[in-house]
């Protein structure tokens, strides 16, 4: 069984552009749906990640939306912990596709990293 887990110098999360997630509103507060925003920079991009270094400038601060966990997942999607590993594949799966392509070298990492 795969098992999730981050991939370091992979960042496709940290690409906030809102256009690309219309359903915001419907998983975040309103303070959370402020913040996002505020995060938002250059071509869509976490004003927080070091795009030569692809590594996240907050980690160890970053929001509450940054963060893989369950009680997180639970709240913001009623995803239920027996299923966040699944369903936080699928998730990078679909933002490392969509940010770097399905046969990239980050989607291979990915899938190497998670054994899949």
């Amino acid at each position: 069984m795969a098992t999730w887990c981050c991939v370091k110098g992979c960042g496709a999360c940290c690409y906030l552009e809102p256009s690309e997630r219309p359903d915001l509103e419907e998983y975040l507060t309103p303070e959370e749906l402020e913040q996002y925003f505020s995060m938002v920079g250059e071509e869509g991009w976490c004003i927080n990640f070091d795009r030569t270094t692809r590594e996240c400038r907050i980690y160890s601060n970053r929001p509450r939306f940054c963060r893989v966990e369950s009680a997180t997942f639970q709240d913001m999607f009623g995803i239920a912990a027996e299923e966040l590993n699944e369903f936080a594949i699928e998730c990078c799966q679909e933002h490392i596709s969509d940010i770097y392509g399905t046969d990239s070298p980050e989607m291979q990492q990915f899938n190497q990293k998670v054994e899949f």
